[in-house]
C-alpha cells in the first residue's frame, strides 16, 4: 500500500505578503491586478474569503464586496522562490514529488530518505520546518492515494492535517457531499444534484453504464474514485520542451471580457519567467478545459520567437475565435511558449502550473 501525502500551502501569495508586510496581519488582502484595468484576483487572504471573495474574481468585484480590502499587486519572483524552498524541504524526505502549483504538491512516501514509517509523521515534520523556515503554513492531507490526499488535505484548512486510512476510505467517501469531490465540478455538481446524487453513496449506487452515459468518460472515473480507487503514481517533473502557466478557476466562467482577462494575467505572469531564463518561443498555445472536462489546445507558430505578454496576448485573443469560448463554460485557463530557439535554453526548465 503507497503512503501519500498532499501538502497545500494557505493563501500562498497573501500569506506571503502578511509574513512581508507584517502590518497586514489579521486583515483582508487581495492579490491582484489594477480593478480599473479588469485585473482578476490571484488569492486573498482568509479574512478576505470570508466576504465571498475567490480566485478568478475580478477585482472590481472584490473591492465592492469587501470595501476594507487591502489590494497588492503580485511579486511572483518572490512567490517563485518561497515555492523553491517548500519543495527543497519535501526533497529531504522523497525523490517522488510531483508539484501541481508553485504552493501544492504530491509526495510519495512509501519508502524515504530518512526511512520514517509513518506517512503522518513526515508530514507533520515537513508543516514543522516550513512554518519554522518560511514563516507560513501548510495543510496536508494523508491517504495511500493521490485523490484521497488530495481531499483530506482540504479538511482541516488552514494549518491542519487529516489521514484517510484504507479501512476508512469508502465509509468517510459515501457521506461526503458530493461537491467535495476533487474533480467534481459546479455544472457536474449540478448535473449530479439534479440526478439525486447528493453524496458519495448516491454515487456509488449508480452503475458504471449510467455514470458514463450522464458524464461521458469522466463517468469512469467518479465511479472508480467513490470506492477508493486511484492508481494514478506520484511523478516528478520531468524536462520540458514549452513553458506555461494554467489556471484552474474557482467557478465556471462564460464571460469574454473575464476570460480575457484571465489570459492577460497569464501572460504577464509569464512574460517575467521567460525572460529570467532569456528564452523565446515560435509557437504560442492556448489551453481550454470547459464545464465538461474536455480539453482542447490551440496553437499558432510565428516568424519570430516571442517572450512578451503583449505579443502572446495578440495571439492567444486570436486563438480564442477558434474555440467555443463565450459559447461554453470554462473551467481552466492556460498558456505556454515552446519551439524555442535553442534547445541548450530548455535544458533544465520545467512547466509551472499556477492553481487559481
Amino acid at each position: 500500500m503507497r503512503k501519500i501525502i498532499h501538502l497545500d500551502m494557505d493563501a500562498f501569495y497573501a500569506a506571503i505578503e502578511q509574513r512581508d508586510n507584517p502590518s497586514l496581519k489579521g486583515k483582508p488582502v487581495i492579490v491582484g491586478g489594477d480593478p480599473n484595468r479588469r485585473g482578476v484576483v490571484s488569492t486573498c487572504s482568509y479574512e478576505a474569503r470570508k466576504y465571498g471573495i475567490h480566485s478568478a474574481m475580478p477585482c472590481k468585484t472584490a473591492i465592492r464586496l469587501c470595501p476594507q480590502a487591502v489590494l497588492v499587486s503580485p511579486r511572483f519572483d518572490v512567490y517563485k522562490k518561497v515555492s523553491k524552498q517548500f519543495l527543497n524541504i519535501c526533497a529531504d524526505y522523497t525523490d517522488l514529488i510531483e508539484p501541481l502549483s508553485l504552493d501544492e504538491a504530491f509526495l510519495d512516501v512509501t519508502e524515504n530518505r530518512k526511512n520514517i514509517t509513518s506517512a503522518t509523521v513526515i508530514a507533520k515534520e515537513i508543516q514543522s520546518r516550513i512554518f519554522s523556515e518560511i514563516g507560513l503554513t501548510v495543510s496536508a492531507g494523508v491517504s495511500y492515494n493521490k485523490f484521497l490526499a488530495k481531499i483530506a488535505s482540504d479538511i482541516n484548512k488552514p494549518n491542519g492535517i487529516a489521514v484517510i486510512r484504507p479501512v476508512e476510505a469508502e465509509k468517510f467517501l459515501e457521506t461526503l457531499p458530493i461537491g467535495k469531490f476533487y474533480g467534481v465540478g459546479k455544472i457536474s455538481e449540478k448535473r449530479m444534484l439534479a440526478l439525486g446524487i447528493n453524496n458519495g453513496l448516491d454515487l456509488k449506487n449508480r452503475d458504471l453504464e449510467t455514470l458514463v452515459k450522464h458524464f461521458g468518460k469522466v463517468g469512469k472515473f467518479y465511479y472508480d474514485i467513490v470506492r477508493g480507487i486511484d492508481t494514478r503514481i506520484v511523478s516528478p517533473y520531468r524536462e520540458r520542451k514549452s513553458y506555461g502557466r494554467e489556471i484552474t478557476l474557482a467557478e465556471d466562467i462564460l464571460d469574454m471580457d473575464l476570460i480575457k482577462s484571465i489570459l492577460g494575467s497569464i501572460a504577464k505572469e509569464l512574460e517575467p519567467a521567460l525572460k529570467r531564463k532569456n528564452i523565446k518561443g515560435r509557437t504560442v498555445t492556448l489551453k481550454i478545459k470547459y464545464h465538461d472536462f474536455r480539453q482542447i489546445t490551440r496553437s499558432r507558430t510565428l516568424d519570430r520567437p516571442v517572450d512578451s505578454a503583449d505579443e502572446m496576448i495578440n495571439e492567444v485573443y486570436e486563438l480564442l475565435n477558434y474555440t467555443d469560448a463565450g459559447r461554453k463554460k470554462i473551467r481552466l485557463l492556460g498558456i505556454s511558449v515552446s519551439n524555442f530557439g535553442s534547445e541548450d535554453d530548455m535544458a533544465s526548465d520545467d512547466q509551472l502550473l499556477l492553481e487559481f
